[in-house]
């Protein structure tokens, strides 16, 4: 069985074992219809940010601005929305005009990370660390740190509306990860990005672009971004630039328990998707037993440490020994031969 194939079972034995976990505990809360759609309904905005960091990682970099990329792009969709009486634009047309505004300014914030990092040389964590802060500056100088509203009632419907009793976002999340399944294991594009990752140097001697496929990776996350924003603001029908911010953390720990390597050439977004799915059901559960929103933000910080120990410990072969070691004060010890 491959790498990839085993972290996506184990990936899926967890999910199962959690969803019956919750199914028996709280069955009159956790199968509820309303329940199951709010769940269905609320992933989708911090999902796709995972998918971006998932692509980061890929390419052996990272992205810490895709929540200010979500914060710019989601206030200059909320500008054009809340105006959409002065525009005197029919609602539809003031909802196409916002939506391809936000994908618009998200690609532009791409371009820039991307340019950073493959044309000035800077690492990615120093590069998205600093457009994470200018991207926030300037959706606060653009609102004044104010929120905006009065969107179109058929804007609000996007993210609050179901097909056929599906949530529209988990739609969207379900096409935008059979659109990266694609892109990572059936084109050029994908392969050439785990080959980055993987090694750099080989990739430039085998006659690929690296600057391309690094600005390009940007990109698609940064529209991946956007997307998560014009879902979150049509949801919450409000927009403000600090939204999102505690999304951040949350991403990078989806993408390493996604089994993403986060020093580049490998990852899975069946995998990536499955440990959505999975920790999705655990806030829940969480929201259920009365955990502050202050205690899940720990316990993610515990899990995100302790996913990287182990990958660390397996990666350099030494997991069998600590096992072993933990082992060995529980084993019984034999009795001594007469």
């Amino acid at each position: 069985m491959t790498t990839k194939r085993a972290t996506n079972v184990t990936l899926f034995i967890a999910f199962a074992l959690v969803a019956l976990i919750m199914t028996i505990a709280m069955p009159e809360r956790f199968l509820r219809l309303i329940n199951l759609q709010n769940m269905m309904r609320n992933l989708p905005e911090y999902a796709l940010l995972a998918f971006g960091i998932m692509l980061a990682m890929t390419v052996g970099g990272i992205d810490l601005s895709g929540v200010s990329v979500l914060s710019l792009s989601g206030v200059v969709a909320g500008m054009i929305l809340s105006r959409h009486q002065e525009l005197g634009m029919g609602p539809w047309m003031t909802i196409i005009l916002a939506m391809s505004a936000a994908i618009v300014v998200a690609a532009m914030c791409g371009v820039i990370n991307g340019a950073i990092v493959s044309i000035a040389g800077v690492p990615a964590i120093i590069a998205t660390l600093g457009t994470n802060g200018l991207y926030l500056g300037i959706a606060m100088g653009l609102t004044g740190g104010s929120g905006l509203g009065n969107f179109p009632l058929q804007y609000i419907r996007i993210a609050n509306g179901n097909v056929l009793g599906i949530p529209i976002p988990f739609i969207v999340f379900v096409v935008v990860a059979i659109l990266l399944g694609f892109l990572m294991e059936r084109t050029s594009l994908g392969f050439q990005m785990r080959m980055l990752g993987a090694s750099p140097v080989a990739a430039r001697f085998s006659g690929m672009n690296n600057r391309v496929i690094l600005i390009k990776t940007f990109v698609i996350i940064a529209v991946l971004a956007g997307i998560s924003a014009i879902l979150l603001t049509s949801k919450v029908a409000t927009m403000r630039p600090n939204f999102g911010q505690q999304y951040m953390l949350l991403a990078v720990l989806l993408s390493v328990l996604g089994g993403t390597n986060p020093d580049g050439g490998f990852s899975s977004v069946l995998g990536v998707s499955l440990a959505i799915l999975t920790l999705q059901i655990i806030a829940t559960g969480s929201t259920f037993l009365g955990f502050t929103p202050f205690f899940r933000n720990f316990l993610y910080g515990v899990m995100l440490l302790g996913v990287m120990i182990i990958q660390f410990y397996r990666e350099t072969g030494q997991l069998a020994g600590v096992m072993r070691r933990f082992r060995q004060p529980f084993a019984r010890k034999k009795p001594a031969a007469t």
